[in-house]
């Protein structure tokens, strides 16, 4: 059964090596219910506004078992949040989730819209967490594996144990993965997604760069 094993939020603290001076990267899983708004989880404050948070980033999920298959590559067990995701799922592989698939967990729904993108801070945070920083922002990008970010659809209250019901699945087969690599690693991919259904699906920073492609291509 695919579900959230953890729920986990942050809130800024002083860190020298981080691009504002502080963060919110050390996200830590947190009991009980935890109520779930359009720009994110209660609870959970976003340092970095300009690159960071909102609609279109409102959720960050990464799944226990990417974070196990890098734990094994940097030989070290990495806890539930480690890569500062707010939910920590199991048992749904939420690379292969389309864009726009729509998920129930707890009393919200939600839906898939964007992808993260490694940035210094992340790898940063890798080397004071004490795992191997070296050129890990590439590592982790030719991965093409980044978690999804969710737009809430209907707000509600979450918790650690909660069912992840797939409750709308487009169709047409462009996925997290696929999606992060026309960002980020090809960028010929892009006018896979110059599609109705789609663009409308999409973060706001995503389909002004698919489209900006797309309109220099024509």
């Amino acid at each position: 059964m695919a579900s959230v094993l953890s729920v986990n939020v942050g809130r800024p603290q002083d860190a020298a090596w981080a691009g504002l001076g502080y963060t919110s990267m050390d996200k830590r899983g947190v009991d009980g219910p935890v109520r779930v708004h359009r720009n994110g989880l209660v609870g959970d404050v976003v340092s970095d506004t300009k690159h960071h948070g909102g609609p279109d980033q409102a959720v960050y999920v990464f799944a226990r078992e990417d974070l196990d298959l890098w734990g094994e590559r940097l030989g070290a067990r990495l806890r539930n949040g480690h890569f500062s995701e707010n939910l920590t799922t199991e048992g749904i592989d939420v690379n292969g989730a389309e864009v726009g698939e729509r998920w129930r967990i707890g009393t919200a729904e939600v839906e898939v819209c964007h992808v993260r993108t490694p940035c210094n801070d992340f790898k940063n945070w890798m080397g004071v967490t004490g795992h191997d920083n070296k050129a890990w922002v590439k590592r982790f990008a030719l991965e093409a594996r980044p978690g999804p970010y969710l737009r809430v659809l209907q707000e509600g209250v979450v918790r650690a144990g909660d069912e992840i019901e797939v409750v709308h699945r487009p169709g047409h087969g462009l996925t997290v993965s696929t999606l992060f690599r026309a960002l980020n690693l090809d960028h010929s991919l892009r006018p896979l997604f110059d599609v109705p259904e789609i663009l409308a699906a999409l973060g706001a920073e995503g389909r002004a760069k698919i489209e900006e492609y797309v309109a220099a291509t024509v």
